[in-house]
């Protein structure tokens, strides 16, 4: 059996029994940073052997993995934080172990996407998940110029070190929608930041984020939610 198992996106306390019950069960887990990983075990007293499994993995690894599923090992797979396989590498040995017909489970948990969303006052009834916008200059101006006529709520991660330069190609692509910037959900300095992408830009542009970031933006031609500048808590 594959579980895919959620894990906390910043404060432990939200990781489910379920999972921790499905970690100890395990023979093995299949993780990104075998670190940040243990880590996490160690905190809640589990001991279990790790393997890890990024973007820069060799197919050999995965075929270990899937030769370790198919002789029957239970195997946990985990992300740095939140759920396995949403802009992970994992998803490749998701799509292995489908095309196999080995077993699988997926356990419900933290998901800072949908997190975001909830906490960023922006409409919630439809919203699309884009993952991280392109690193280049150009390329991020064609995707956006790609998704100007979503109606959804837009959904991004982003680095801290790129945020001012993608809410000001937002701005010039979009026009000033109304945003928010969540910055390090659920952890001791939390921040969601809310209000037009200019007013945004002008914040962090005083005060540099750090930490891990989601954005939301409003979708094409939707209703104005906001009636303050950009807060935080």
């Amino acid at each position: 059996m594959l579980s895919v198992v959620p894990t906390p996106i910043g404060n432990l306390g939200d990781i489910t029994l379920r999972a921790l019950d499905t970690l100890k069960a395990a023979d093995l887990v299949i993780c990104e940073d075998t670190r940040r990983t243990g880590n996490l075990l160690r905190h809640f007293e589990i001991s279990k052997p790790l393997i890890s499994l990024h973007e820069h993995s060799s197919e050999a690894r995965m075929l270990e993995i899937i030769k370790r599923l198919s002789e029957g090992a239970r195997i946990a797979l985990v992300s740095d934080a939140g759920m396995p396989l949403i802009s992970d590498p994992g998803f490749e040995l998701m799509a292995e172990a489908r095309r196999r017909g080995l077993p699988f489970e997926v356990l419900p948990g933290a998901q800072a996407a949908v997190t975001a969303l909830a906490a960023s006052g922006l409409a919630t009834d439809a919203f699309v998940f884009l993952g991280f916008p392109p690193q280049k200059t150009a390329a991020r101006r064609k995707e956006f110029e790609r998704t100007a006529g979503y109606e959804e709520t837009l959904i991004f991660y982003e680095s801290p070190f790129r945020l001012v330069q993608t809410l000001t190609g937002m701005l010039e692509v979009w026009g000033d929608r109304e945003a928010a910037v969540a910055r390090e959900l659920t952890k001791k300095f939390e921040e969601i930041a809310r209000g037009p992408l200019s007013s945004l830009i002008a914040k962090f542009e005083k005060k540099k984020a750090l930490g891990e970031i989601v954005l939301v933006v409003s979708g094409a031609g939707r209703k104005k939610l906001f009636t303050e500048e950009p807060d935080g808590h």
